[in-house]
């Protein structure tokens, strides 16, 4: 329940304008001394005192004591005389229940028909609350709604816009709290639908009426939403306040004022949560008019603005208004490297930067100084690439905003009324920006796709240049509603890449239409060209960060795989100066874009290129200059256009005392180091000699290092660079990691944490080269002994102290993922006490209080026990197998979730080391720790979903490790029986599909043990079954696929039990296979290839266990025409032609099946040869017979077809 009044006073007059005398109104601003030195009324502590006389003495009065007026009349002067304003104030400590108190009882004493003291109270609330930003108690609140709504009621029209403006102050908030008298003022004759119809004549009266229903639909953090019915009708009030247009006789500034309160009102609703569009064209009313509000009191556009947006990719249908064209304009070719037409504001290029940068604040008065704005002249685009050099009236290519105005056409008091008109249109600019950003958040991604071309432009194809978001980002005059401009674009482009990714030019566009995808890739070059424009004119260090961050954003999310090289490298090189910026948040944001720049479809080829490149080959190139090196850049420049290897002149040398050149901008010695990495080691580690940054991070006396959000973004360059382009950085391993252990070494917990990110980033990268499926040639890789030294430094440096630091757990997280990213090669080489300190640690952690470090600690071991060097260690597998039993009884359930999915690493690892070792290991270790396992794993089958899923695959390792000594005891009988059905129950389940996946694979693996007895369990039809319903109703392919690979597991026709359920498994994988084309979701038809695949292994290996009494039925089965159609796909099957549409995923997929055709073809051969040699003995028997005859026979048909092929 805070009462402020960010939407009321505030808002809608600027804090320059405090000085000129203001009665209090809803025109009046917070009292602002003259400053910190300047007159005040003795101290804070005088102010307190003052107000606690006054208060005081207002509680004593009642309403029967004489002279109550007057003495109400004077307290309250008194109080409003007074600056209670915090921001200047810090000091004052009135108690919030003190003014609620004395607000409660002065509505007390002041009655309705004394109107003046009404208007006084009113301001009173105003003035107190405001100030002092009071949150009200429920009581307070209700008090007050009640006066003010009363007072709405019966005090004269003259009073309602004091009153007003104090019930906006009250409600600001907390119009849940006030739903008792919403009805009053929203509903169908409610004071506040009256006063802010579009009827209504009084514009001071409609635009506080509108301020009160905004701050009502503000939502506070952690407050319930507003009634849908009152949000509804204020929305629609709002909507229709925009749509209509400006009353006849009506001052411009007072229609500003009115206009900005109803965007506001609008973003307030759409910033409540989701907000739910009505039905038809709602979403394209409200954006096509905060469409022409952007571009409200922007000279020179007259435009016939469409009452509503339709989503299209095709441009709308609005354009510039050139009733006397002189002539058409002469298309010319696109500026290169942005260089601007030789027009009149040229030549204001050479003075900008010294005196420019200080007479442009940020409270957008210095932007209305510009009396004649480019948009007035007409023509060109926002970049103009139709201009025509010679025509003042085609847009000319440099911003308006850079113009100076010294040829303004008014005098003095006309200017100054011109500029706060200009003042007041910017800031409905900047409202409508707001709302649009909030609309932009609060819908659907897929459904604003379609209104992308209202607001962000194709490249120029000739005709009247649309209106845009770049149109502003280029003219607009106002730093802010550029930059407000640019975060609407920052939005809209955020999470957009699977909607860019359609973008495509690599080849040429058909001449009979554009394909859609040719499109997109034209919007992502205008995009860059028009960006790359702004950032060179930018010159508000706020708004060129805005540039910056929003060029990172499309970096982010632009396929430029599928694009034609050569959009990064001009970006590239154009941002290197900015490294040097005098704004700290510049240096960041530069950063933050080269991150980007990096991690866009890492490794990028031209991305390699430039990382490749010294940088003295472009540092002098077109566009590596800005506009604002001689006034922004803060460090040396004459170095930064010459190679290093250029001699310094005496001035140079001099010069290089004040800034850093040599560790600022670093030039590549050798071809191996990355200048982006020298930079970014560079901007961590060198102190930054130029102190005029009042952000740096000192030290003490000693030279201050960068500040801490440049230096944490380096780090996160770097990390990006090691994890994208790791062949590019291996050979500084060693120098990256000295970084990262001085990082660790320091006292600021977020640079510790980017130091250990960093160390983990090295070993991933290290441990991704030696993996065989990525076949990087032992010359390419980091030598295994540097290696080896890498982590014999990191394990005795700084990362010890890290892993021990309890008061930062999230330090000791990522300490515990660094340790987890040691290659396993390289561990087995390292001294054993390092070894023995890790293990130490990790399981010592693992009984953290905290528990991210716990989870950490967990994935971990369970990382150590598939190392080869650390498995075959019994000791070492019980005690990590004690602690993950620990940590699934954890209440977290991402402590449990990584605690399965250690367990299922565990298991996986004693079946490899059944396979290596032999008996000797499974005798070694303890019956009683198995059975604890096996029925943790099954309570943890029935966890939450992202725990079952590592549980149930453990299940299936757990039921393939037993011995047959271990199925006979009585204590493994139930839980044996009860691991089964927990798989059984998982696989028919509705889990999710990767839950279900891992069930079936569980149960394959189950079916390997040759000790379990399939024959005669009672679970053994059930496990059948489920697998059988899966394999042919399952929408998932991947669980069919892995369904399927289980049915062809068991090794002898025994386990399949009787004749009826060997025929059950046959029909279901006969009808899957049938069916492996048929599905709805396009995404699973990628698989049909690979679920073929695997079917068809199955059916075969069906026939290579099949006996004499399965033959009538399977003879049957071929004999019709789903034989025809099974045979069809074994020849495919055995020829090697299916799953080739994804072979890498039908290797992982078909279990066990990397055979080639002339082994299948010999398999097959087997099988025939077996079923010939099947004899039937005794009578009745003729039957078989028939059907071994139908078998072999397809069999050798089925033979024949493929040897001919």
């Amino acid at each position: 329940m805070a009462a402020q009044t960010g939407l009321s006073a505030t808002g809608l007059v600027n804090c320059s304008d405090v000085s000129r005398p203001v009665a209090l109104s809803a025109e009046a601003a917070p009292f602002t001394p003259l400053g910190t030195d300047s007159w005040r009324l003795g101290s804070s502590s005088d102010a307190e005192k003052q107000f606690s006389r006054c208060a005081a003495r207002l509680r004593a009065l009642r309403a029967s004591s004489d002279q109550l007026r007057e003495e109400l009349n004077l307290l309250f002067d008194q109080i409003l005389s007074e600056n209670y304003n915090k921001t200047f104030e810090p000091s004052i400590s009135i108690r919030p229940e003190d003014v609620c108190s004395l607000l409660k009882h002065a509505s007390s004493l002041v009655p309705l028909s004394q109107e003046h003291l009404v208007i006084k109270l009113c301001q009173l609330v105003h003035h107190l609350l405001n100030q002092l930003k009071v949150i009200m108690d429920g009581q307070t609140l209700d008090v007050l709604v009640n006066y003010t709504t009363s007072a709405l009621k019966e005090c004269s029209t003259w009073t309602h816009s004091d009153v007003l403006l104090a019930l906006s102050t009250i409600v600001y908030g907390n119009g849940p709290q006030c739903h008792q008298h919403l009805s009053d003022l929203l509903g169908e004759d409610g004071v506040l639908l009256l006063y802010s119809s579009p009827s209504q004549s009084n514009m001071e009266l409609r635009r506080v009426a509108l301020t009160c229903m905004a701050n009502i639909c503000l939502r506070i953090p952690g407050q319930p939403p507003l009634d849908d019915q009152c949000r509804s009708v204020s929305f629609n009030i709002f909507l229709k306040t925009l749509q209509s247009p400006k009353p006849p006789n009506t001052d411009e500034l007072f229609y500003c004022m009115v206009i900005q309160a109803a965007l506001k009102g609008l973003q307030c609703c759409l910033s409540g949560g989701k907000w739910k569009f009505g039905e038809g064209e709602e979403l394209g009313s409200i954006l096509a008019s905060l469409k022409r509000l952007m571009f409200q009191g922007t000279p020179g556009v007259s435009v016939e603005w469409p009452a509503v947006l339709y989503p299209a990719p095709l441009p709308q249908y609005e354009g510039l208004f050139a009733p006397k064209p002189a002539e058409p304009p002469k298309p010319s070719e696109p500026p290169k490297d942005a260089v601007p037409g030789k027009t009149s504001g040229n030549k204001k290029r050479k003075s900008r930067g010294k005196g420019k940068k200080t007479s442009r604040g940020d409270d957008g008065e210095e932007d209305d100084r510009e009396a004649v704005p480019a948009l007035q002249r007409g023509g060109g685009r926002e970049g103009g690439r139709d201009e025509a050099e010679s025509k003042p009236s085609v847009l000319s290519l440099y911003p308006s905003w850079k113009r100076n105005s010294s040829d303004s056409e008014f005098s003095d008091p006309e200017g100054n009324a011109q500029s706060k008109l200009r003042l007041y249109h910017a800031r409905v600019r900047q409202g409508a920006l707001h709302c649009l950003l909030a609309v932009v958040k609060g819908v659907e991604k897929r459904t604003l796709y379609g209104y992308w071309s209202s607001f962000i432009p194709d490249s120029p194809t000739g005709g009247p240049p649309p209106l845009t978001l770049l149109t502003i980002i280029l003219k607009d005059p106002s730093p802010k509603v550029r930059a407000c401009a640019l975060q609407v674009l920052s939005a809209m482009l955020d999470g957009s890449r699977q909607f860019l990714a359609v973008a495509e030019d690599t080849a040429s566009p058909r001449t009979s239409y554009t394909p859609f995808s040719f499109s997109l890739a034209t919007v992502v070059r205008e995009l860059h060209r028009t960006l790359s424009l702004a950032l060179l004119a930018e010159t508000s260090p706020q708004t060129l960060t805005q540039v910056i961050k929003c060029l990172a954003y499309l970096v982010a999310n632009a396929p430029y795989h599928r694009l034609r090289p050569g959009l990064l490298s001009p970006l590239w090189k154009q941002m290197r100066p900015y490294v040097r910026h005098r704004d700290a948040n510049v240096r960041v944001s530069v950063l933050t874009l080269y991150g980007a720049l990096v991690t866009t479809q890492a490794p990028l080829p031209e991305v390699q290129l430039l990382l490749r490149q010294p940088e003295g080959s472009s540092s002098s190139s077109a566009g590596s200059f800005t506009p604002q090196d001689s006034a922004l850049s803060w460090r040396q420049r004459d170095g930064v256009s010459s190679p290093s290897h250029t001699p310094a002149t005496p001035s140079q040398r001099s010069s290089c005392t004040h800034s850093p050149h040599v560790p600022r901008t670093p030039v590549e010695e050798d071809a191996s180091s990355p200048w982006l990495l020298q930079l970014c080691v560079s901007l961590v580690t060198q102190p930054r000699e130029d102190q005029s940054d009042s952000e740096g991070a000192g030290s003490g006396g000693g030279a201050a290092l960068e500040p801490s959000p440049v230096r944490l973004e380096a780090l996160q360059v770097m990390s990006h660079l090691v994890r994208g382009y790791f062949c590019l950085v291996q050979s500084c391993l060693c120098e990256i990691g000295q970084v990262s252990a001085r990082c660790l070494r320091e006292t600021d917990p977020s640079i510790q944490l980017h130091g250990a990110k960093l160390l983990e980033e090295l070993g991933t990268g290290t441990i991704q080269q030696y993996r065989a499926e990525n076949n990087v040639p032992e010359s390419s890789r980091v030598p295994m002994s540097q290696v080896v030294l890498f982590w014999s430094e990191v394990l005795s440096g700084p990362l010890n102290g890290a892993l021990q630091n309890e008061q930062h757990p999230t330090l000791q997280t990522c300490a515990c993922d660094t340790l987890s990213s040691i290659l396993p090669q390289a561990f087995a080489q390292l001294p054993d006490k390092t070894q023995l300190m890790c293990i130490t640690v990790l399981l010592g952690l693992t009984y953290s209080e905290n528990y991210m470090v716990k989870t950490a600690a967990v994935r971990a071991l369970g990382i150590y026990i598939l190392f080869p060097c650390l498995r075959e260690d019994v000791m070492f597998v019980a005690d990590t197998a004690n602690t993950i039993l620990a940590a699934l009884d954890d209440r977290s359930p991402n402590v449990r979730a990584k605690a399965a999915w250690s367990l299922g690493n565990l298991t996986e690892t004693l079946t490899v080391n059944m396979e290596s070792v032999g008996v000797d290991f499974q005798e070694e270790l303890s019956d009683m720790l198995l059975l604890r396992m096996l029925q943790a794993a099954t309570k943890a089958s029935g966890d939450k979903d992202r725990v079952k899923s590592s549980a149930v695959r453990a299940l299936g390792n757990l039921l393939h490790f037993l011995r047959q000594s271990q199925l006979t005891r009585s204590a493994f009988q139930r839980p044996l029986e009860d691991a089964v059905r927990a798989l059984v129950k998982t696989v028919q389940s509705e889990a999710t599909m990767k839950v279900r996946w891992n069930a079936c694979y569980g149960l394959g693996n189950a079916f390997r043990n040759p000790a379990l007895p399939l024959e005669s369990a009672l679970w053994s039809c059930d496990a059948f079954s489920s697998l059988c319903h899966v394999v042919t109703s399952c929408k998932n392919f991947k669980v069919r696929i892995k369904s399927a690979a289980a049915l062809a597991v068991p090794s002898r026709r025994s386990c399949y039990g009787d004749t009826k359920q060997f025929l059950c498994v046959w029909r279901s994988l006969a009808t899957a296979l049938e069916n492996s084309e048929d599905t709805n979701d396009f995404l699973e038809y990628r698989y049909s290839a690979s679920l073929r695949h695997t079917l068809s292994q199955a059916l075969l290996h069906l026939l290579s266990v099949s006996q004499l009494q399965d033959m009538p039925a399977l003879g049957a089965s071929l004999a019709r025409e789903e034989g025809s159609v099974i045979k069809e796909h074994l020849i495919k099957y055995v020829r090697a032609q299916e799953g080739g549409g994804d072979g890498e995923q039908r290797e992982k997929d078909a279990v066990g099946d990397s055979v080639t055709p002339q082994q299948r073809v010999g398999g097959l051969q087997q099988t025939l040869i077996r079923l010939r040699g099947l004899k039937a003995e005794g009578e009745g028997r003729g039957e078989e017979e028939r059907g071994k005859e139908v078998v072999v026979h397809f069999l050798e048909d089925l033979l024949k077809t493929c040897e001919e092929l």
